[in-house]
Order: structure tokens, then sequence, then C-alpha cells
């Protein structure tokens, strides 16, 4: 990683977004830097609402690295978190990948390191490494498959067709997402302890309040969340209707709302999620299952900084070959099981 500095911690408050005029003038220099620098603009869809705005390709994790190992730009300034520069890093070596705000990091990243991932290893030598792509390059390059929330189900699916159906498996770091995929394929698997603090917040007393309050509507889960075992209990029990509960990535959340013909949505993942799902389906509503889930660090990311970051070409991030040759593999198996 180049082109840090010192920077003050983040406020769990994310500053005030700029005015309407503020924000067209931001994107006019977003736009002509950009041109200048031969850039293309990936966000997040966690992002705030006038950073999505001026971005060339907004998506789920998956599919930005997908767009970030396409893009035929030089350079690559990404609005979302850490691991998700080293990501595109990792995938185009050639390319300068810019993230805005180097304190832009993941709290669910931070729950595991490649030293803590190679002593599991070592407590585990015969199983196959699947790592959540919420991780550094440095824990990528010690896992045998990278996995997003979009496609974990199927990343065990084709390990199992491959290497067997009795493969010992480590799954991490995400705990909520481990347990999901352990009851969605029917296989046990090692799974790591941590989380979110984001979506392992919302729990399943969120759930219950805001289905009282909407009944009829459809419920769009990411399953991050700390609420998904009891909701699948919900489902099991016949509390909740199998067809009106559905545990997505985001960019799933987003075609289940184009495709459906629900008209009312509770959605239980980062509040960011509503921008881009309100945008794309005028005349639907969508409630945030809790209003506090809040990601600071994918706020850190703003337009000024944005600006800024494409002005100087200071904020690069760039993995170490040795650890990038070695993560590289997983993660081009990630982007190739969708």
């Amino acid at each position: 990683m180049t082109g840090a500095s010192i920077q003050p911690a983040l406020s769990d408050e994310p500053s005030p977004p700029p005015s309407r005029r503020q924000i067209a003038v931001l994107h006019a220099e977003v736009r002509d830097l950009a041109r200048e620098r031969d850039a293309i603009v990936l966000a997040h869809n966690y992002q705030r609402p006038e950073v999505q705005d001026v971005a060339d390709f907004l998506g789920d994790s998956l599919a930005l690295s997908r767009e970030a190992a396409a893009s035929g730009s030089s350079v690559i300034a990404f609005c979302g978190v850490h691991f998700m520069a080293e990501t595109a890093s990792v995938l185009c070596p050639e390319k300068i990948v810019l993230l805005p705000d180097m304190r832009a990091g993941c709290s669910l990243a931070d729950t595991i390191t490649a030293e803590e991932l190679r002593a599991w290893k070592a407590e585990h030598p015969e199983a196959v490494v699947v790592m959540y792509v919420n991780t550094s390059a440095a824990v990528k390059a010690e896992t045998d498959y990278c996995c997003t929330s979009s496609n974990a189900v199927q990343v065990v699916e084709h390990i199992r067709r491959e290497h067997g159906a009795d493969t010992e498996i480590l799954f991490g770091p995400d705990m909520w997402l481990g347990q999901f995929v352990t009851r969605r394929t029917g296989h046990p698997m090692h799974v790591w302890s941590g989380e979110c603090h984001v979506h392992a917040g919302i729990r399943p007393q969120d759930i219950e309040r805001v289905r009282g309050e909407h009944p009829e509507a459809e419920l769009l889960i990411h399953p991050e969340c700390g609420c998904t075992a009891s909701v699948m209990e919900f489902v099991a029990s016949g509390d909740v209707r199998a067809e009106h509960c559905h545990m997505l990535s985001t960019g799933g959340m987003l075609d289940y709302a184009r495709r459906s013909p629900a008209r009312e949505f509770l959605v239980a993942t980062e509040t960011g999620m509503l921008y881009p799902l309100e945008g794309q389906n005028p005349g639907k509503r969508f409630i945030p299952v809790k209003r506090d889930a809040v990601c600071r660090f994918m706020k850190a990311i703003t337009l000024e900084n944005l600006r800024d970051s494409l002005r100087d070409m200071r904020t690069e991030v760039r993995v170490p070959v040795d650890v990038a040759a070695r993560a590289r593999l997983p993660i081009e198996r990630m982007v190739a099981i969708a």
C-alpha cells in the first residue's frame, strides 16, 4: 500500500452531505479528472448517494471485482473499503487503484489475520479454506477459494462436487454467513467467529418489530445479518412465509426488487442500499429494518476526497507482488463461480 498518510480517526457520525450546488460542481470536477486520468469510478451499493451518482459502475463486491478485472482504464478509483481496493489491485496489477480515504477499513476483515488463518489451517491440514471476500489480501493469500454473499453457497457446493461430499471446509470470517451457508447446503463446516459490526447489529427483535408494522411486506435480508438464523427458524416454523423471505446479496436485492410485483419491502442491510433500491424501483416502498445500520467506513468516501484522490494520485492501494500472486487464484475462482 502506498500513499497513506496520518489521518484523524473516523467519526461514528458521517459528515453531512454537500448542497445540491456543491454536488453539481464536485460531480463535474470528478468526471473531468476521471477523463484526464483515464480512470473508471467504481462504487459499492452502500456508498453515499452523491458518490453512487458519479460512479461509472455501481454494484456489490462480486460485480465490482468483475468490473475491475474487465476494465480497460489505466486507473481505478474505488469507492468502497480497503479490502475491495486490494482485490482490484490483485486482479489488475498493471493498473493504479485509488482508495479516496485510507481510513475506509472493514470491521469484519479485521476479525481474522493471516497468522490466525495459518494456525487454524494447521489444526485442519486436510481442509479446504473458503474465505469471504471481506478479508485482507494477506488472508486471501492463505485461502483456496474466496466467495461473496451472492455466491457463497455455490462456492461451497462446487467444492463438495469437486473434492467430495465429505470434504472438510474452513469457512470465515463471517459466522452469520457461515451459518446461512451451512443451513442451505446441509453440510457442516468449521466456521470462524467474526462478524460485521453493522450487520451483526440487525437482530431478531428488529425483524419482529418491523414485521409487526408491515405484515405483508417482502423481507430482503443480507446473510451477514445477526438475525439470519432466527429468520430461517421463523420460516421453518411457518411464522414467516418462505416465499416472502429472501436472503440476498445487495446485487440480489436489486434484481429481486425489480422482478417482484410486491409494492413494499423490508430491507435488512446497511441503509445505503435504500438509495439504489428506490432509484431503480419508482412506486415501490423500501423500509429499513434498522435505521441506524450505517457503516462509517463506507461513508468515509466523499465527493471531496474522491476528487482529491484523482487530482493528486496519492491514495494508491498496491498489494505486494508475492502476496498478490498467491491471492489471485482464490479471487479468480470466486469471480468464475456464479
